[in-house]
């Protein structure tokens, strides 16, 4: 299997499986004299990890980094950052329906037609589980970047959507609230509704808004990769996620030029920021922002109609324990992977300057 690394100079691989021993990743190319706060770390880690409320997946997984390598009295060494986090909550009996069965949505038929043999167990490699180990590498990232302040937070659950621009909104209220939304009353519409969503035995999709400040000029290569095309990548490498808007979007697309350039002042910040912080595919010293859409999760407690590994129709409801909505426990994931593209830029930036 090909893809399971992610950058060019500031690398991660991931390995594991989501029933298996462990999951876990090599951190390379990160510079030698890094302090790293692993106490920071884990608490990337406890925003991601599930059973942490009552709306989402209640498998139980205190995901505890263990360090291997690259880390020495509290300093990155500069050689590979090696790292394992144990799965201790499996339930693999959950998915022994499945054996031959393939789920509607999920990568099961995919993966088997592909490979010829897949892992059942929860999906195996395909599951989210693998992203807690891009959580670890994206919270070594943030410590890299310093200054540079990376937001997430879910702007709609549904058809219930947080519409004040991102510059009224108090970013101290997401990690309040178990939706992680930067609004009280919202929050509240928003846990009430994934609530009723998961009594129905059904799920819900939604839509995570992030924000990036204090971003130096000069970031990103103005061909292939620009820095929103990266971006773009690392989104959409996220499970489920089935959409991604940069700046003013499709919304930009109802305006005319004379409204959606962005005016310069005397010192060469913008009047506004349609373009999301990027021109040219460069970071222009604005703040970046963007949208990542999720779709629904696939499995639900209802019956539906699928397949079997010989084509025969047949009817399968999900068991164990899933998420009735995603986004709550992907802002990290989302901050981790913005993190994790403007490093390695960053240490590209500082290459190309000696």
């Amino acid at each position: 299997m090909a893809g399971n690394s992610f950058g060019n100079i500031f690398k991660l691989t991931t390995f594991g499986e989501s029933h298996g021993e462990a999951i876990g990743g090599i951190i390379d190319g990160c510079p030698a004299g890094l302090e790293i706060d692993l106490n920071a770390v884990q608490a990337e880690m406890q925003r991601r990890k599930p059973g942490q409320s009552a709306i989402v997946t209640q498998r139980k997984e205190e995901d505890e980094v263990k360090f291997l390598s690259g880390i020495f009295e509290g300093k990155t060494t500069g050689t590979p950052i090696g790292f394992v986090i144990e799965n201790t909550n499996q339930k693999s009996k959950d998915y022994s329906h499945i054996k031959d069965t393939y789920r509607p949505s999920h990568a099961d038929y995919t993966y088997d037609k592909k490979y010829g043999i897949r892992d059942y167990r929860g999906g195996g490699r395909s599951s989210a589980r693998e992203t807690a180990c891009r959580v670890v590498a994206g919270a070594i990232a943030k410590q890299l970047l310093g200054d540079i302040k990376i937001t997430a937070y879910v702007s709609a659950v549904g058809e219930l959507e947080l519409n004040k621009p991102y510059q009224e909104l108090n970013f101290a209220e997401i990690e309040k609230n178990p939706v992680r939304t930067a609004d009280a009353s919202t929050a509240q519409q928003m846990e009430s509704y994934i609530r009723e969503i998961r009594k129905q035995g059904d799920t819900v999709g939604g839509v995570i808004s992030c924000v990036i400040e204090n971003v130096p000029i000069g970031l990103g290569e103005p061909v292939f990769d620009k820095l929103h095309a990266q971006f773009g990548k690392a989104m959409l490498s996220i499970n489920a996620v089935k959409g991604f808007e940069f700046g003013s979007g499709f919304a930009g697309t109802r305006l005319k030029g004379s409204e959606h350039n962005d005016l310069f002042n005397e010192d060469g910040s913008t009047q506004t920021n349609y373009s999301g912080g990027v021109q040219g595919g460069i970071s222009n010293g604005e703040d970046i922002y963007f949208k990542v859409a999720f779709k629904p999760v696939a499995t639900i407690m209802q019956k539906q109609q699928t397949i079997d590994n010989e084509g025969n129709l047949m009817e399968m409801q999900g068991k164990g324990r899933h998420d009735p909505c995603v986004v709550p426990r992907a802002v990290p994931i989302v901050e981790a992977m913005a993190a994790l593209v403007l490093a390695d830029f960053w240490l590209l930036n500082k290459l190309s300057k000696l």
